[in-house]
């Protein structure tokens, strides 16, 4: 149990320190707006619930898509395709830059 408390507090060492970078926030930034954006209209438009909505936001950017929940109004559609291709662009810098500051960490001890 110790071990494991041990390594939560180097994981989020880590994570704090990626956080410290301009780029990280910034892309953390367009991240969060993101999923913002989609679960205001996920619940607007397809009136889901607050959780609903950023559930399914969530998994559609990080495209694991479960399937139990799905828009059915032709604007909420609409919207999906283009969110989705939206997101896996911002999903994979996202991504990107957290792996490559992991790497710059690592070749620092």
């Amino acid at each position: 149990m110790i071990t494991f408390f041990l390594q939560m507090r180097r994981t989020l060492r880590v994570l704090w320190s990626l956080f410290k970078d301009d780029e990280t926030r910034g892309i953390a930034g367009v991240t969060a707006v993101l999923l913002l954006s989609g679960t205001l209209f996920y619940a607007h438009v397809e009136h889901f619930t607050y959780l609903d909505a950023l559930y399914f936001s969530f998994t559609t950017l990080t495209t694991i898509g479960y399937g139990d929940i799905y828009p059915v109004t032709a604007a909420g559609k609409i919207f999906t395709m283009t969110y989705s291709v939206v997101g896996l662009g911002v999903m994979g810098s996202f991504l990107a830059v957290v792996v490559k500051k992991l790497g710059q960490l690592d070749r620092r001890k």
